[in-house]
């Protein structure tokens, strides 16, 4: 179903509206300049998980791109509760998104207004469980994460995920899942839309996030392995000590938590102890682990 077409209503900018009327511009200087945030976040029994996290983090997000968004992180929890009740919804993806509006076009967002729409919608796994169940394949991405000092790699913001898109596009019409994508150093970053981690003799090993998003489900992840006393490495990782992994993982809000079965040329397991975090993972957002 298209998501221009459907029923149901989205929170826009302090109101409930019906579905097919939630609509900007075309001037919009956000479509012309990616001056826009966002996220993506899940509701499980009607709670929305890390929910402070994520608004708490969309305010960031535009701050580090030049702007601020005039609702408080209290009022942004709020809005989501009210549009996932709105929407009759128990179990949904969420998406809130902030963007410069339509009162200025030009490289100079000068004189924009500041916008905040959230939409919420039934969205099962990220994957079909007989794929989830034996790993994903993964294309490397021809594309890679910029540095620091090119780009807000902070935020989650619009423009970052270009390259994303375009890696995501490439590896399905090879018939991969996803795309593995190295940083401007030529070090391992992270899939298209989630981050990486890897085992190796009972330890994790997890790129550092320098020039990607520091997930919240990747800070849930480190925070439950090593509740179980699992040894969580945080460091530069290179392409050629692939080889050398036992399981690769991936997890995101979307993903949650993804096994993967070979990326380029690697090959990987699934291991009890990955297995292990996914179960975690499943109870803490569904409630049955504190």
């Amino acid at each position: 179903m298209s998501f221009d077409d459907r029923d149901g209503f989205i929170w826009m900018d302090g109101k409930l509206v019906p579905w097919r009327e939630a609509n900007v511009h075309v001037l919009t200087h956000a479509l012309h300049y990616a001056s826009s945030v966002f996220e993506g976040q899940r509701a499980y029994g009607g709670k929305i998980f890390k929910l402070r996290d994520h608004s708490e983090r969309l305010r960031r997000s535009a701050e580090l791109i030049g702007f601020t968004i005039p609702w408080s992180a209290e009022e942004i929890d709020a809005a989501c509760e009210e549009v996932l009740r709105a929407n009759n919804l128990t179990d949904a993806y969420m998406r809130p998104v902030a963007w410069r509006g339509s009162e200025s076009m030009g490289v100079n967002p000068i004189g924009t207004k500041p916008h905040l729409a959230i939409a919420a919608w039934n969205w099962g796994k990220y994957y079909p469980p007989e794929k989830a169940a034996k790993g994903i394949r993964l294309d490397i991405a021809e594309w890679r994460r910029p540095a620091p000092y090119t780009a807000p790699v902070h935020s989650k913001a619009s423009g970052l995920y270009m390259i994303a898109s375009m890696s995501k596009a490439k590896a399905d019409a090879g018939g991969f899942d996803d795309a593995l994508m190295f940083d401007f150093r030529g070090q391992v970053a992270e899939a298209t839309g989630a981050n990486a981690f890897f085992i190796r003799d009972g330890v994790i090993h997890t790129p550092k996030p320098e020039c990607f998003l520091d997930g919240i489900t990747r800070r849930t992840l480190i925070d439950l392995a090593r509740r179980r006393g699992i040894e969580v490495q945080e460091r530069a990782i290179w392409p050629e000590e692939l080889e050398s992994f036992e399981s690769f993982f991936l997890t995101g809000s979307a993903a949650e938590v993804t096994f993967v079965q070979s990326a380029g040329p690697w090959r990987f397991e699934i291991g009890a102890l990955q297995q292990q975090l996914a179960q975690d993972y499943d109870d803490l957002v569904n409630g049955r682990l504190a």
